[in-house]
């Protein structure tokens, strides 16, 4: 298992609106304080390479989602997982219903020490395959 690699302080993450965009192992990743709970992602989003570390977040009843500025693509922040509104066909009197695509975002563990914060890089935790973001990270190159 690989170790963590130190990222910022809590306090560089605060001053800076409770994100903080860094290269670690030339990897282009941000790290997000949202409702108390640390997260992190590859700073690119996963369809077009937009800058998803500018994106706002959407709260939802179920998730919390960054939202591409480009796009409007939703990432759940949790897990990156790309998120859409559909219609049944049939039912047009219906609401739209929330539905996955799955995975499409890498996220990444942060772990805090005191005021130190840490990532360790999800490929190296758990590899999960592929995701779409990590040709705009240099994973698929």
């Amino acid at each position: 298992m690989a170790e963590p690699i130190f990222a910022c302080t809590m306090k560089d993450l605060q001053q800076n609106g409770g994100r903080k965009r860094m290269t670690i192992d030339g990897k282009d990743i941000f790290i997000l304080l949202h409702k108390g709970q640390l997260y992190a992602f590859d700073s690119f989003c996963y369809h077009a390479g937009g800058p998803l570390y500018q994106g706002d977040i959407e709260d939802t009843s179920e998730y919390s989602c960054i939202v591409c500025p480009w796009h409007k693509y939703k990432l759940t922040v949790q897990s990156g997982e790309g998120l859409y509104y559909s219609v049944n066909p049939q039912d047009l009197k219906s609401p739209p219903q929330l539905c996955s695509k799955g995975a499409k975002q890498r996220t990444h563990v942060v772990t805090r020490q005191e005021d130190r914060l840490y990532i360790t890089f999800s490929y190296t935790v758990k590899p999960l395959g592929t995701v779409e973001s990590d040709h705009y990270n240099g994973l698929l190159m």
